[in-house]
């Protein structure tokens, strides 16, 4: 075997060592391992505070996206001293806890990267609150249905969530699909904000039944469809953070977008979602954010209570 090409780079006053830079990860595309790194530290001051605190799980590709690939939690060996970790009890590992990374700064996000690492999943809460989510996530799922019916979908939920007095975001899941994104204070049970999740969804179910559908049977589902998954958050579960890259061809890119572009989108007349979420790649991200910075800081993203929203819903939705 050729011997491993390392380099030592300097980020922040930490060393950090990269190694077959030059490695394809992409190899339809020639994305190398080199560009992964390149783009994570490009997008560094957008996708840190999305990472900060939050144990990371990550999903690893060492021979490219077409090789063999596994979801690591654990922190690895070697791991330097200076990426933070936090301990988190496991009735399912041996040791009775698992050692998760946090990953809190550039430098941090530079190694992860330069294991292989593409995919980026954080846990819905942050150290030392981690039992107690500050984000809502409800996963529009495609199911061969036309762009315009996704993003009708999608604007669906913001006027619902708009009407009892709280305030959504959404992003591309770097897939076919969108997740439409609630951030909260963290002073609720994962068990409350499950429940809320699932009243938001049936109210949309209810007010586009054709489409949407609630089947989680693949088999059972109708074509033309959105999937409304809201049983993603719970505790220790984890999504797709943010400006994480996704294993796929094209290298795309969970994008947070702002609202005009999801009206955009219920204007075209695609007939299928992917092709529009291939606009957000690792080719084009970092022009994006340096040229207009993080739609959702641009929005105002701002943690919301949910007691008057209850209130509201209850009032308006029965």
């Amino acid at each position: 075997m050729p011997p491993v090409k390392k380099t030592l780079v300097q980020i922040d006053g930490r060393t950090v060592p990269l190694s077959n830079e030059e490695k394809v990860l992409w190899p339809r595309d020639g994305y190398t391992k080199g560009d992964l790194i390149a783009y994570y530290r490009a997008v560094a001051p957008v996708i840190v505070p999305y990472l900060r605190g939050r144990p990371l799980t990550v999903e690893r590709f060492p021979n490219g996206i077409d090789g063999e690939t596994w979801w690591e939690k654990e922190k690895p060996k070697g791991l330097p001293e200076w990426v933070p970790t936090t301990r988190v009890p496991s009735g399912s590992n041996a040791r009775g806890h698992v050692e998760f990374m946090l990953c809190n700064d550039e430098a941090s996000l530079a190694y992860v990267a330069n294991l292989a690492a593409v995919v980026l999943h954080v846990w819905y809460s942050h150290v030392p609150t981690l039992d107690v989510p500050d984000f809502i996530l409800i996963d529009l799922d495609p199911f061969a249905c036309t762009l315009a019916t996704l993003a009708k979908v999608a604007l669906r939920f913001r006027a619902e969530l708009e009407a009892i007095g709280l305030r959504g975001y959404v992003k591309t899941t770097g897939g076919t699909g969108l997740h439409v994104v609630i951030p909260l204070e963290p002073n609720y049970a994962y068990d409350a904000a499950k429940m809320f999740a699932e009243l938001l969804a049936r109210r949309v179910a209810g007010l586009e039944p054709e489409r949407t559908t609630l089947e989680r049977t693949i088999a059972k589902r109708r074509k033309g469809t959105v999937y409304l998954d809201y049983v993603q958050v719970g505790m220790g579960k984890t999504y797709v953070a943010p400006y994480s890259v996704r294993g796929r061809d094209g290298a795309p890119v969970s994008m947070p977008l702002g609202w005009a572009e999801i009206e955009a989108m219920a204007r075209k007349r695609a007939p299928e979602t992917s092709r529009e979420m291939l606009r957000w790649t690792i080719a084009e991200v970092p022009a994006l954010v340096a040229k207009h910075g993080d739609p959702w800081a641009v929005e105002g993203l701002t943690p919301q209570r949910l007691e008057s929203a209850l209130k509201n819903a209850r009032s308006l939705w029965e």
